[in-house]
């Protein structure tokens, strides 16, 4: 138990270690900048030099901030994705002539929709909008939007146009 909260709180050291590695990796740099400047100051070369030195030293921190920031600023935000999808296209044959839509009666009452809900995505389909379904049956706006979900959810679709796309695939609707 102990050797477990033990191995986990080091593989979260481990993980802040790697989260937070370009901070850590200044300081070190920082750090080994102190060092070096000191070490020429025992050696006497800062009393003599000391301008020169301390100016290219802050000459040089600036420089790596600035390519750094120049390279930080310089990235695209933006990612770009590329999606390939298959798209079908209709293309209606003029040699054959249209035959009469029948209605898928398996389809229909595998997917559990009612009369309402028909007579609803009938209206969809002619391109009605909620509130003039609404007025259309005579019913409230929330109604038709509970009946629409309620067919978006049957033909598990998100949007109307898929609706109407996928009840047309099923021959439910012409």
């Amino acid at each position: 138990m102990v050797q477990a909260s033990i191995i986990t709180g080091a593989s979260m050291i481990i993980k802040a270690l790697i989260r937070n590695k370009l901070i850590i990796l200044y300081g070190i740099s920082l750090a080994a900048l102190l060092f070096v400047l000191r070490w020429l100051q025992l050696r006497f070369i800062i009393f003599d030099h000391a301008f020169e030195v301390y100016a290219g030293a802050i000459a040089l921190i600036f420089t790596g901030l600035g390519i750094w920031l120049a390279m930080k600023l310089s990235k695209p935000k933006i990612r770009t994705v590329v999606v390939e999808k298959e798209v079908f296209i209709h293309q209606e044959v003029p040699a054959l002539p249209k035959t009469e839509f029948t209605l898928n009666e398996k389809a229909l009452h595998q997917s559990g929709i009612s009369k309402r809900e028909m007579e609803v995505l009938h209206l969809i389909a002619q391109g009605y909008s909620n509130q003039e379904i609404a007025n259309h049956l005579f019913v409230s706006l929330n109604t038709v939007k509970t009946h629409s979900s309620n067919l978006f959810l049957k033909l598990d679709v998100k949007r109307r146009t898929q609706a109407i796309e996928k009840a047309k695939r099923l021959s439910i609707i012409p």
